[in-house]
Order: structure tokens, then C-alpha cells, then sequence
């Protein structure tokens, strides 16, 4: 029993506070998230091809500005920039009843995704400059298994509110969502300090780190980790359209999908990060991710031909195979930005990562939905081969990343990060 709690409680208090702030402003956008379509199409007057527009353009809005809103870290500090961001998002929630047509509603999206894009990489420069080298990707793995259980605290919030189902009722959502938001930015304020101690260089011989754009192994490395984040388009999109359309399994077992989800990432996550703290580490929960993709891609393909228990059956098993995606990919990406990262430029690193992100939404929806949904067991192949060549072209590129640094980044850490508190254990 103890060392079941040892794998979902964080071991010091650094890390206890900060996977409880993981929860609460996952519990935030949770309760939102949960009901936006219900939200937008009956508050805000939307239509579900409107929404899916508005939702792309703030996605290219972001995209766009990944990279000087990385930035910003290096410029105003990790954790400013992190709790001035949770204090604008809150703002921002509320006016979400305000909103109303279809220009509010994108103006206000791409304003709220650019804010959290800045949140996310200011977080992410926090985590790794407050944590020594050997204690990041398992406080970061800790980190999400809390968020997994703010997310489903999030989801049960807005379902009473859903069920309500009356107007104030679905207008609470969004206020619920903003004073929680006001609670995580009052929590961010009093984590520890980053105490910094920058290398001040004089002369004619003054080391000048290039951009991380110039990376361009870490460019091809942040679209790679883009390519295999993509399972959550699987869990989230393609498989519940399989299940529905192409199976004859019940639309119950979606829930039960979802349930088992969220319960293996908070009981696994940590476990699953455990070596992911170096480079060849990270590789290695690469490949795993990678032949997980695989697995679930050929699980599901038949499913189109079974029936009654046995589409049940193999559906739940590539469903938890791609949380061993999820799991492993995620593992991989807290190793590769703790170490490829240059010390002097964390927030502008972080910014190039994002791209990988911002591409995702933009293409793999469609494309992975079209190839299952169209070409059957032939598609579901495609899309293993897409996971498998990005686990592929990860190696090489991390290596580049690796030799890039040692040629172009700071000969010594610009900021020797430490907490203003000791990381005691209890």
C-alpha cells in the first residue's frame, strides 16, 4: 500500500503544491471545456460549423505567435508571466457571457488561446528551472496525473451543470470556471521564487546564444513529439467516431473508455516517466509511444469486422494502448525540453516545442478521421505509419538537437534556477 502512494503522491512539498495547482486549474478549464459546445451554440448563437471555424483560426492565431509568446518567459520571468496569464484567463472567462455572434466569439478564442499559450510555456520554463536536473520529469509526471484528476472533478462540475440545463445554469460554467482561475493565479504567487544568478560577461568576447529557431534539430524534434502527441486526436476524436459509426459496439462503452483514461494516467503516469530524465531515456519512451501507436492502430482496424464481445474487448485494449502512448509520449517530451533546452533561452525553446503542438489541432483531426473513417483498416495503417515515422526521425533529430547545443548554446547555465524554499520531504 505504501508504495501504491508513493506512485501518485508526490515526495516533497514543492511538488505537492505544485500538483495541487495542477488540479485546481485543470478543474477550471475542465468545468468549461466539458460544456462548450452546449455553451457556444446555445449562449453565444453559434453553429457547429462556426464553432469548428472559430476554433481553427484561433489555432493559426496561435501558431503564428508560439514563439514570441514563448519569449516572454526570458523577458518578464517564468513565474510573472505565469500568474499575470492565470489572472487575464479568469478576466477572460468572465466576458465569455458577454460574448455574443460570431466575431465576439473568435476575437474572444483567439485572445484566450494566445493567454493560455503563454500560461502553458511559462509553466513549463517553472518546472524546469525550480526542480534540480534528477527531480523534473518525475515532479512534471506528478504534475499531470493531478491535472487528469482536476480534469475529471472539471467534467463532473459542468455535468450537473449541463443537467440543470438551464440558461443561468449553463452560464455558471464559465464564472465557476473564472473564480477558479483567480484561486490558481493567488496559489502561483506564493510557489517558491526562481532565484537567479546570471553570468554577467564583459569585453569584446560575449557568448551570444542563437535563437532556438536556428535548432534545427530541435525544430524537427518539437514537430516529431507534435506527430505522436496526436494520440489524443485518437482518444478523443477518431475512436469515438469508429466506435459510433464503423463497430457495433454500445455508445456506452464511451464513458468507460474516457473512466479508464484518466484512471491509468493518474495511477501510471509517474511510472511510466521513470528514465524519461535524459536524453537516451527520452528515446526510449519514444519507441515505446511509437509501438503502442502501432498496437492500437491494428487493434482497432478489425474491430470493424467483430462483433458483440469481442469489438468490446478489443476496443477497451486499443484504447489503453494509446494511453501507453499518451503516457510514454508525454514522458519523453518533459525529458527532451529539460535537456535540450539552453539554459539561456528556456522560454524561447519552449516557444519552438509549442509549434509541435499548434500543428496538431490544425491537421491531424481531419486527416486521421478521413483515412479510419474513409479507408477502413487501410487508413488505420497510414496512421501508423505517421506514429512510426515520427518515433523514427525523433533519434536523429534529438541527436542534432544534442550537437547543436554543445557547439551554439551557453557554455555555462545562464540562470542557475533555485527554489527560494528547500524541497523538504515529509
Amino acid at each position: 500500500m505504501l508504495r501504491f502512494l508513493r506512485g501518485i503522491i508526490p515526495p516533497t512539498k514543492l511538488e505537492r503544491d505544485l500538483a495541487l495547482q495542477s488540479v485546481l486549474s485543470a478543474f477550471a478549464t475542465g468545468s468549461f471545456l466539458t460544456g462548450t459546445a452546449v455553451f457556444f451554440t446555445q449562449i453565444v448563437g453559434l453553429t457547429g460549423a462556426q464553432i469548428g471555424l472559430g476554433m481553427s483560426a484561433a489555432a493559426f492565431v496561435t501558431l503564428t505567435l508560439s514563439i514570441p509568446l514563448g519569449r516572454l518567459s526570458d523577458r518578464v520571468g517564468a513565474k510573472r508571466l505565469w500568474m499575470i496569464s492565470a489572472f487575464i484567463e479568469a478576466l477572460l472567462y468572465l466576458a465569455w457571457p458577454l460574448a455574443s455572434g460570431f466575431a465576439s466569439f473568435v476575437l474572444l478564442l483567439a485572445v484566450l488561446a494566445c493567454v493560455e499559450t503563454a500560461s502553458r510555456s511559462a509553466r513549463n520554463v517553472y518546472r524546469i528551472e525550480v526542480f534540480p536536473r534528477d527531480k523534473r520529469v518525475a515532479a512534471m509526471a506528478y504534475q499531470r496525473a493531478a491535472r487528469n484528476v482536476g480534469y475529471t472533478l472539471g467534467a463532473g462540475t459542468a455535468g450537473v451543470a449541463l443537467g440543470i440545463g438551464t440558461r443561468e445554469a449553463i452560464i455558471a460554467v464559465p464564472l465557476i470556471t473564472a473564480g477558479l482561475l483567480v484561486i490558481n493565479a493567488v496559489m502561483i504567487s506564493f510557489l517558491p521564487a526562481l532565484m537567479r544568478k546570471v553570468e554577467v560577461s564583459v569585453g569584446t568576447d560575449v557568448h551570444v546564444t542563437p535563437a532556438a529557431l536556428k535548432n534545427k534539430g530541435f525544430l524537427v524534434l518539437a514537430m516529431c513529439n507534435g506527430v505522436l502527441s496526436s494520440n489524443q486526436v485518437l482518444l478523443n476524436v477518431v475512436v469515438p467516431l469508429w466506435l459510433v459509426e464503423r463497430t457495433d459496439a454500445p455508445q456506452t462503452l464511451l464513458a468507460w473508455l474516457f473512466g479508464t483514461n484518466t484512471v491509468l494516467a493518474v495511477l501510471l503516469q509517474v511510472r511510466a516517466s521513470r528514465g524519461a530524465d535524459s536524453v537516451n531515456g527520452s528515446l526510449r519512451a519514444v519507441r515505446w509511444s511509437g509501438w503502442a501507436f502501432v498496437l492500437s492502430c491494428l487493434v482497432l482496424s478489425v474491430t470493424h469486422e467483430t462483433v458483440g464481445w469481442v469489438s468490446i474487448v478489443l476496443i477497451w485494449i486499443g484504447h489503453i494502448t494509446i494511453t501507453g502512448a499518451e503516457l510514454w509520449q508525454s514522458a519523453s517530451d518533459w525529458g527532451f525540453t529539460s535537456e535540450l533546452s539552453d539554459p539561456s533561452r528556456m522560454g524561447d525553446y519552449q516557444g519552438v516545442w509549442g509549434l509541435g503542438y499548434q500543428v496538431e489541432p490544425i491537421i491531424f483531426p481531419a486527416l486521421y478521421t478521413f483515412l479510419a473513417l474513409t479507408w477502413g483498416a487501410p487508413g488505420w495503417a497510414v496512421i501508423a505509419v505517421i506514429g512510426v515515422a515520427a518515433a523514427i526521425v525523433s533519434h536523429p533529430a534529438a541527436r542534432a538537437a544534442e550537437r547543436y547545443l554543445a557547439h551554439h548554446g551557453s557554455p555555462v547555465p545562464a540562470t542557475n534556477a533555485t527554489p527560494s524554499a528547500p524541497l523538504e520531504t515529509t
